[in-house]
């Protein structure tokens, strides 16, 4: 699994706090191991976000990201996006 940060999303990470910053850290982690454990919440997304899917940082921190597979069946995942719930999906 090749895993990235979008620009849009490194920005958004920077003016984290730092123990949600390692909160992300610490997610990735699992999501590497499992994308869908159960902590991640991990789900599909509607609307202006279709296509998109989305895990759980904290209670109210999520991260908005893009899965591809190649023809080789190697997966990319792609963080776009990066904020507290209402920061997202308003």
């Amino acid at each position: 699994m090749d895993i990235q940060l979008d620009k849009i999303f490194r920005k958004q990470y920077k003016k984290a706090h730092e123990n949600i910053q390692t909160a992300f850290k610490e997610r990735v982690r699992l999501f590497s191991e499992n994308q869908h454990h159960v902590l991640l919440h991990n789900h599909l997304l509607t609307g202006k976000y279709r296509g998109h899917r989305s895990i759980n940082i904290t209670g109210d921190w999520r991260a908005i990201y893009i899965e591809r597979e190649t023809t080789d069946k190697k997966i990319h995942i792609k963080f776009k996006l990066f904020g507290t719930h209402s920061q997202l999906y308003r």
